[in-house]
């Protein structure tokens, strides 16, 4: 089993900056890709960003490339995506997944959401104009 836990949500100006972190329990983190995707109300979930296990392989939605960064420290067993140049449509909860290893790979397998088995709770990111 595998507990999840994000934080660094919070409100900030449009144009503004934050920083996320998922803290994973368990010794098995590093095996895992990991997940970003947000969820605003009465929008569907949506896909923002994965990493790979050892983080060599990246993947961004359109909305958010060039914009947030997606990056994994094993060690802490945490997982980070840096926003900038945050805008109002970027507001939402934001909740960090875990993916067991797994043979497949590739931006349509990470960016999908039902590939994940483990999830955290979400941090609250709401950005005003």
């Amino acid at each position: 089993q595998v507990q999840l836990v994000e934080s660094g949500g919070g409100l900030v100006q449009a144009g503004g900056s934050l920083r996320l972190s998922c803290a994973a329990s368990g010794s098995t983190f590093s095996s895992f890709a990991m997940g970003w995707f947000r969820q605003a109300p009465g929008k569907e979930r949506e896909f923002v960003a994965a990493i790979s296990w050892g983080g060599d392989n990246t993947y961004y939605a359109d909305s958010v490339k060039g914009r947030f960064t997606i990056s994994r420290d094993n060690a802490k067993n945490t997982v980070y995506l840096q926003m900038i140049s945050l805008k109002p449509d970027d507001t939402a909860v934001y909740s960090c997944g875990a993916r067991t290893p797994t043979t497949y790979s590739g931006y349509y397998f990470f960016s999908n959401w039902r590939r994940y088995d483990y999830w955290g709770q979400g941090t609250q990111v709401t950005v005003s104009s």
